[in-house]
């Protein structure tokens, strides 16, 4: 991707479409055009064969955003609410829509637009949000084991503290967009998108975003927490996040670091790169109905988390219900998905890793590490058919596929591991039950009373299925998952007609 650094800054006001575009095509229709794995709702018929084109009134094909009053953005928006945006300025001016923000609009991306682009359009740094700020001396500050911070450790620190904070502040700021209700954002082409923004989408319903590609953020502020495990970065920016909002459709779109891996990061106190990316595309506080489709997500760490905390029952308690159908997830270190309360769909989705990725390596927790990628986190309900799992490297091994982060219910069926059936379930239910012994045991020595999760069995009864709430179809091979993965996801696979 590359930046619109322009001489001459072009206007901020976004210019109108002169004629109704449309832009969200039919899902089922491109499944009988390209072999998707996913068909038409029974309320709904395929069109005859969609041509792979994305079209302007269509909504959700399947999945939870097409439950309920279902998901279709900005369709119906009339054609002085139709955007052609090339800026960061002209994007939340066609976002405003001219004082009615939650009125239907769709807004068609052209070119990258750059979270990072002032008005005068110079594309800002490090130093324009904090002059002077030096990560190298921030972490000075927390002293040679990088255990505690004290201003009085350097004659720099409390300056260096307080740039750190302001220009966090004001980063926010500037690369924050806030995606309102009944919103269509759609790229105009194979590589149109954001590079730097944080894109949020906050007490809002029914958005659709398609064929975009996103470069997550790079937080020039990240934090160093040293009571975090054994001291850990915190970043602060997603990629892509929901907070309290329902029926959002994501589909043909591309997240990743792109050009700046946490790898090449200034190191931290354990030796190990800050790092400087926070989600990827993060579901939180409540929000609901959502499908994420045909889209490609590669090299990141902590990539999609579905609930904040395992004491939001308030918040996401019976809530939280997403689909990933036909997805290609690459390369992600952790959390593809992680979920805590969610009655969650993972179907014909494939995922591929390697233990000696230059990069973003996986090591599971067989091999001492962390990284997995269906993660059943607490209250999780989570329904998994039919996915690809190829992970390769010295060491790799199937216990990567799946991990219990207090999850006690899980059921999957049909899913392969490098080519071979695999019995998620029996993994699933090793890790809950070794988490569980292990919790018992430390809550035996401290004298305290042990979690509630504790006291529950592991179970393949998850107490629901998506055949009972949407219609879909799903491919029956590795071959066909894998092929559909390598072909069909991410943006640039259809065609947008204006």
């Amino acid at each position: 991707m590359t930046s619109l650094k322009r001489d001459t800054p072009r206007p901020s006001t976004p210019r109108r479409l002169r004629r109704p575009a449309a832009i969200a095509a039919s899902a089922a229709a491109v499944a009988l055009a390209a072999g998707l794995a996913v068909a038409a709702p029974a309320t709904a018929r395929p069109a005859p064969t969609g041509g792979g084109v994305i079209k302007a009134d269509d909504a959700a094909p399947t999945g939870w955003a097409a439950v309920g009053r279902g998901t279709n953005g900005g369709a119906g928006a009339p054609a002085e609410s139709r955007y052609e945006v090339g800026t960061l300025s002209e994007l939340k001016a066609a976002l405003a829509n001219n004082g009615k923000p939650m009125a239907p609009k769709i807004v068609y991306i052209k070119g990258t637009v750059d979270g990072n682009q002032a008005p005068d359009g110079r594309i800002l740094g490090e130093q324009d949000y904090a002059p002077g700020y030096d990560i190298a001396k921030y972490v000075s500050c927390f002293g040679p084991d990088g255990k505690v911070w004290s201003d009085q450790t350097f004659e720099y620190c409390k300056k260096q503290r307080q740039l750190r904070q302001t220009g966090s502040n004001k980063m926010k700021r500037q690369i924050e967009v806030s995606i309102p209700s009944n919103t269509t954002v759609v790229g105009l082409g194979p590589d149109a998108g954001f590079v730097g923004a944080n894109i949020v989408i906050l007490s809002a319903t029914n958005v659709v975003l398609r064929n975009l590609s996103v470069e997550a953020p790079v937080d020039y502020f990240t934090t160093w927490s040293p009571d975090d495990g054994n001291g850990a970065w915190n970043a602060r920016f997603d990629a892509v996040s929901s907070v309290t909002s329902d029926h959002l459709w994501i589909d043909h779109v591309r997240l990743s670091d792109g050009r700046f891996p946490d790898s090449e990061a200034p190191r931290g106190p354990n030796g190990k790169p800050a790092n400087r990316h926070d989600g990827l595309l993060d579901l939180k506080d409540g929000t609901d109905y959502v499908t994420i489709s045909n889209s490609r997500l590669s090299n990141h760490d902590k990539t999609m988390l579905l609930g904040s905390g395992d004491e939001h029952v308030d918040k996401d308690g019976g809530k939280l219900r997403v689909s990933y159908i036909g997805n290609y997830f690459e390369n992600l270190q952790q959390r593809a998905p992680r979920v805590r309360f969610g009655q969650v769909h993972v179907v014909n989705n494939y995922f591929t890793g390697s233990t000696d990725d230059p990069h973003y390596p996986l090591v599971s927790e067989a091999q001492g590490g962390s990284s997995y990628f269906l993660g059943a986190g607490y209250e999780s309900r989570i329904f998994s058919e039919h996915n690809a799992f190829d992970f390769t490297g010295p060491g790799a091994d199937p216990s990567i596929m799946v991990s219990s982060y207090n999850g006690h219910r899980f059921s999957d069926t049909g899913s392969w591991y490098n080519g071979q059936s695999a019995d998620l379930n029996a993994i699933a239910k090793s890790s809950f039950e070794g988490n569980r012994a292990e919790a018992i045991a430390e809550a035996e020595a401290a004298g305290t009373a042990a979690p509630d999760w504790t006291g529950w069995d592991f179970t393949t009864d998850v107490g629901w299925n998506p055949a009972d709430i949407y219609s879909y179809k799903a491919f029956s091979t590795p071959q066909a998952v894998r092929n559909h993965a390598l072909r069909f996801t991410g943006p640039g696979v259809l065609t947008v007609k204006q």
